[in-house]
């Protein structure tokens, strides 16, 4: 099973009514969940661990989780309410404002954490790592697991959302550290390794201890950088709806590919060939172009990629 670790939330997306009245639909959403219930699609046993609410909202978030046969043994259940993301698109493009002061999400505390893991690898990542206490708490966790088990994060840096920016970027240091998969877009790139080529600033992230830097850049597709070798892979095309859950899809194909490859491990991660590599860059951009052609986040089965 692979973990996934971070936030459950509501997207409300914008929808315009028969009378031609701006509206919100609720859908269920969050990086973290998105990339959870992905996984499950594409076939990769998973459980997800986040701090859920008992209202409304939570019981559809526990429901989704649910259709998807995602394990949520491991939550922390609470009667606060469920963060809300409301969404604007300009171009498909997706862009957010979060109300989650005092969430069951949000407010997750270190002792909220699970015991024991069993899992085979985790993953961290979405504004759950920006926002206090839960991002202490995912932070906490993420030392006690990566010693054991892989790990990948998508820091997924949304300034405006940082309040403190050098407590936030030292938190995140601490995990990139750690990880051995650290997935980032050029903007995240440039926020965590400012100036220089993209080359260059991958090998940065590098060597602070990841085998593993995977690089998203939309419409010219993917690439995987180690300390020896560097693979590219193109976008696929697609009509797009909107972006909401297409990175969250692609961490899921890294690692759905990675553990089929059996390569998901401390070891095999150190040494991967460039097949592997491309395997893994190659389900991660289909599966996110099924995602980018549908409204929300809405991540393809694996008999979808056949």
């Amino acid at each position: 099973m692979i973990l996934c670790a971070g936030e459950a939330l509501i997207d409300m997306l914008p929808r315009e009514t028969p009378d031609g009245t701006t509206a919100f639909a609720p859908h269920v959403g969050g990086a973290v969940l998105n990339t959870a219930v992905a996984l499950a699609r594409l076939g990769a046993p998973c459980g997800f661990f986040s701090g859920l609410s008992t209202d409304l909202f939570g019981a559809r978030i526990v429901q989704r989780l649910e259709e998807d046969k995602v394990d949520i043994s491991l939550a922390a259940r609470s009667d606060r309410p469920t963060t809300l993301a409301f969404v604007t698109l300009t171009d498909g493009q997706a862009r957010y404002a979060f109300y989650d002061e005092n969430t069951a999400g949000r407010m997750l505390s270190e002792g909220d954490l699970p015991r024991h893991v069993d899992a085979s690898a985790c993953f961290f990542g979405g504004i759950s790592l920006a926002v206090e206490p839960c991002a202490d708490a995912y932070a906490v966790l993420s030392e006690r697991l990566a010693p054991d088990m892989p790990m990948m994060i998508d820091p997924n840096i949304r300034p405006d959302f940082i309040r403190d920016a050098d407590r936030y970027r030292a938190r995140i240091e601490a995990m990139i550290e750690r990880a051995d998969i650290v997935k980032v877009s050029d903007e995240d790139l440039e926020w965590l390794v400012p100036g220089n080529t993209l080359e260059a600033r991958a090998q940065a992230l590098l060597r602070r201890g990841p085998a593993l830097v995977c690089l998203t850049q939309g419409a010219e597709g993917a690439v995987a950088f180690t300390a020896e070798r560097q693979v590219s892979v193109p976008a696929t095309r697609a009509e797009v709806v909107d972006t909401v859950g297409a990175g969250d899809t692609f961490n899921a194909g890294i690692l759905a590919s990675l553990s089929e490859q059996g390569v998901l491990t401390k070891t095999a991660l150190r040494d991967l060939p460039e097949e592997a590599m491309a395997a893994a860059l190659t389900l991660g951009v289909r599966a996110a172009a099924v995602t980018v052609g549908r409204a929300g986040a809405n991540p393809p089965r694996r008999t979808e990629l056949a």
